[in-house]
């Protein structure tokens, strides 16, 4: 793929923790992830609570220091780069938090929190100049230019994520991770703020990592998608080719879980057995085989076991032992 934007090769991020009984435990929060974004595209990251899917997302843009791997966005090698390099390369590459009320310094009025970045690069000429800015992001991200004088706690869940947009397109970035951006808001503002995000990246042309747990959500506002477990990729393919033919147990699971709209369409629900493993203790061979249901009908094969299945084209990125069945 040589459009990418966005490359990452054997990117690991462990993290080490105090057990309550168990002494230092080394958790495995994203092991071995490859993958790559192309300009101008939106992938999804999907996948249950605690499966790595931020820890990625956030080690992509280095707030969390991977433990090993390469990042490389824009051309830009960002694991070689030292923190005052990392801080300039920051105009790049933005995120959206997924909790508007814990993302935004409740002593700082809107408009300085926007102003911030832009003071930081140097951007948009003089103070005037970067308040004028500051006026047109409020606009465009659907506020009244007077919000810039108010502090954050003086505003709803739905509009404090619009500001938090508006603060990290103010260094009009290139790449945005999405960390789960509408999970914390009331239904009704959901549409509203996925439909300003698909608005924005056409416009800006932006290229997107959608993390999400809403797998109708990431249907509407994605390309592609990966879908992680114990900090893995274990499928990646086209959103459309994924719902229409989804190879990996789980993510058959996953998809099976999805309310369909429609009385006359019945659909059959996966339930996975057991409890996601720790990943500071995951399972030898294929970490998905104890609550695997392909599993579990062919006998407990060894192969699921003791071997880790790598991903493989059939027909799209998938790891696992019996995809040549599933397909």
């Amino acid at each position: 793929m040589n459009n990418a934007l966005v490359s990452v090769e054997n990117l690991t991020k462990h993290y080490r923790r105090e057990g309550a009984f168990s002494g230092t435990e080394l958790v495995r929060a994203v092991e071995d992830v490859s993958l790559e974004i192309q300009a101008g595209e939106t992938l999804g990251l999907v996948g249950e609570s605690g499966c790595g899917k931020s820890t990625l997302g956030r080690a992509i843009l280095r707030l969390h220091e991977p433990t090993s791997g390469r990042i490389t966005i824009d051309g830009v090698d960002v694991t070689a780069l030292d923190a005052r390099q990392l801080r300039a390369f920051r105009r790049r590459a933005q995120i959206v938090f997924q909790d508007p009320y814990a993302s935004l310094n409740p002593r700082m009025t809107v408009g300085d929190a926007i102003l911030e970045p832009l003071e930081i690069h140097q951007l948009h000429g003089d103070k005037a100049g970067r308040r004028a800015r500051v006026n047109q992001l409020l606009e465009r991200v659907g506020l009244r230019p007077d919000a810039a004088s108010r502090y954050p706690h003086e505003f709803s869940g739905g509009q404090r994520q619009r500001i938090g947009i508006a603060r990290a397109l103010a260094v009009e970035p290139k790449f945005l991770v999405a960390d789960e951006p509408i999970s914390a808001l009331d239904v009704s503002i959901q549409a509203q703020i996925v439909n300003l995000l698909v608005e924005l990246q056409a416009e800006a042309k932006l290229t997107y990592l959608f993390v999400s747990h809403d797998l109708k959500i990431v249907r509407h506002v994605c390309d592609r998608v990966a879908v992680m477990y114990l900090g893995r990729i274990v499928e990646e393919a086209p959103v459309d080719a994924l719902y229409a033919g989804a190879l990996h147990p789980y993510t058959q699971a996953l998809l099976s879980a999805v309310p369909i709209p429609d009385p006359e369409r019945k659909s059959t629900r996966i339930v996975l057995t057991g409890d996601v493993p720790s990943p500071s203790a995951p399972p030898p061979g294929c970490a998905f085989h104890p609550r695997c249901p392909t599993y579990t009908v062919k006998g407990s094969p060894e192969v699921c076991r003791t071997q880790r299945p790598s991903l493989t084209d059939a027909p799209h990125r998938v790891a696992c032992h019996f995809a040549d069945v599933l397909a």
